[in-house]
């Protein structure tokens, strides 16, 4: 083996230009001379074959066309982390430095920008008094010499080391175990070995609260392991790592605050259940991991269920969820505030978005914000009496009653809506009046074209609309609401007919429907706030 090749190259990580890959062998190649490198790339389409050459196998790839052979000279195994350090902050001894511009330093021909730099310029001089450090892309592959980091770089807090060429969790230990009072370090986008079994626990964690380790294909298996070294962690961002099985944790991540799963393919939703008891954690997030429902079979209709105590964000955007009943099952989640649900099939059950949003708000009672929008209170309450209203004849039909002592509806009517008897409760059964005549919400309604403007704020372009006769006037609030970024309590809104120039007529109870103010196609809605 040449000087030029690590003794260890064997699974290290390399770069080539812009490209990463793994080096899976080292060695002679039929009928050429040298040493050669074969290397797994990460993107396929810089290889040429699987390892195999005329007839040869030297090494495998996962991808049929993910492999090839390079010289030594070639690779670029990396550098040390305090290297990596001195040349990304321009603190390099052999570098002569000149100042240039008024955030920026000369380092020869190469300009380093800084921010504040009238404030910082002496601190980023000064090794030791860096806090926060980036060495993204700086072909950081190793820690160096024992005790140098700690002994340089004393008061360091929060580490990127993302996209580097480290092979292994050990490098990180390595140099998180000489960083004294570590909270954040995102170790994202390196490709590296983790323990398999269990190892000693290493105290070089103690203090970290935030941990990215996406796009580094560890396996939920290896982060139970890892985890035993992370007593203190709150924030845990493990997406794009393969992972479709989960496990219980047991007696670790007990801190754990926000855990990111998402663009993982998760074989199903119930291996929710079995990380369900982290008694902390407050944020999910779920995008894109291919689940189809969520179920929590330990709490029946209008029960709160006892996984995911503390749960207050959910991101299940990006899926497959396509049933109701999946939505209906989150008002089991006690304390649930958030939810973003976008891009699943079931946003395509209504072809009014409006009519969408509203369903979701009644079916989940403790909801405050819904795909990044406040649900503001007057909101909320038209949404449920609506829903009351738009489902008062099925109740009827399935054996409610207003009668208290004669109200047994089905338990096919409380399973599809099991917040039916609590919004009874809260306003009262609907009445006979309020059901006659109620469209199906998939017969069309007819819809008026309306004009919106604002007639105290002229920079706001006027809108053209086209709003059901039926929408509330709390529902055309909401509208306007997403529409203007403004909060719906505090519209008011009136109206001036095209038959009847210069008459304006206030919109002044939320609960009637725009036929009741005989509003036509045509019409001009007035905002103002």
């Amino acid at each position: 083996m040449t000087a030029s090749v690590p003794p260890d190259a064997l699974g290290r990580r390399v770069s080539c230009g812009t490209d990463y890959g793994t080096v899976r062998y080292v060695g002679s190649v039929s009928r050429t001379s040298g040493i050669w490198l074969g290397v797994e790339w990460d993107d396929p389409q810089r290889g040429k074959h699987n390892g195999c050459y005329e007839g040869t196998q030297y090494f495998k790839c996962r991808h049929p066309k993910g492999g090839s052979f390079i010289r030594p000279n070639k690779a670029n195994f990396g550098v040390d982390f305090l290297t990596a350090v001195k040349d990304r902050y321009g603190l390099n001894d052999k570098q002569d430095i000149q100042y240039g511009t008024e955030n920026t330093v000369v380092f020869g021909t190469k300009t380093v920008e800084f921010v504040g730099m009238d404030s910082v310029a002496e601190q980023q001089r000064q090794l030791n008094k860096l806090v926060d450090i980036s060495v993204r892309e700086c072909a950081v592959s190793h820690a160096g010499q024992t005790e140098e980091i700690s002994r340089t770089c004393a008061n360091m807090r929060h580490i990127n080391l993302s996209k580097n060429l480290i092979s292994s969790w050990e490098t990180v230990i390595d140099i998180a175990s000489q960083v004294q009072n570590l909270e954040t370090l995102n170790v994202s986008e390196n490709k590296m070995k983790f323990p398999s079994t269990a190892t000693s626990i290493s105290s070089a964690f103690s203090n970290l609260k935030i941990l990215a380790l996406n796009q580094t294909e560890i396996t939920w298996t290896e982060v139970l392991l890892c985890a035993q070294g992370w007593p203190a962690l709150e924030e845990l961002y493990l997406s794009s790592n393969n992972i479709g099985v989960l496990e219980r944790p047991d007696n670790v991540l007990k801190t754990l605050k926000l855990l990111d799963l998402s663009d993982n393919q998760l074989l199903d939703g119930n291996q929710l259940h079995l990380i369900a008891h982290l008694p902390r954690l407050e944020q999910l997030i779920l995008r894109n991991t291919g689940i189809s429902s969520i179920h929590f079979p330990d709490a029946g209709f209008g029960c709160k269920t006892k996984m995911f105590p503390s749960l207050k964000r959910l991101a299940i955007n990006d899926n497959k969820i396509s049933q109701w009943s999946s939505i209906n099952e989150l008002d089991k989640l006690p304390s649930l505030r958030s939810l973003q649900c976008n891009n699943n099939p079931l946003m395509d059950t209504e072809k009014n978005p409006e009519t969408l949003i509203q369903l979701i708000i009644a079916k989940i009672s403790q909801l405050e914000v819904l795909n990044n929008c406040e649900i503001l209170p007057a909101e909320r309450r038209g949404a449920e009496l609506d829903y009351r209203k738009i489902f008062g004849n099925d109740w009827l039909e399935a054996g409610g009653h207003w009668d208290p002592e004669k109200n047994k509806p089905s338990e096919e009517f409380l399973a599809a809506h099991p917040r039916y008897p609590s919004l009874c409760l809260k306003y009262g059964a609907p009445e006979e009046g309020e059901l006659k005549g109620r469209q199906p919400l998939t017969l069309k309604n007819q819809l008026l074209t309306l004009t919106i403007k604002c007639p105290e704020k002229p920079e706001q372009k006027p809108v053209e609309k086209k709003l059901p006769e039926s929408m509330t006037i709390q529902k055309v609030k909401g509208l306007l609401y997403r529409l203007f970024k403004i909060p719906g309590s505090e519209l008011k809104l009136s109206y001036q007919s095209s038959k009847l120039e210069g008459k304006e007529v206030e919109l002044d109870n939320d609960l009637k429907p725009l036929q009741f103010y005989s509003i036509e196609s045509g019409d001009c809605v007035l905002v103002r706030w």
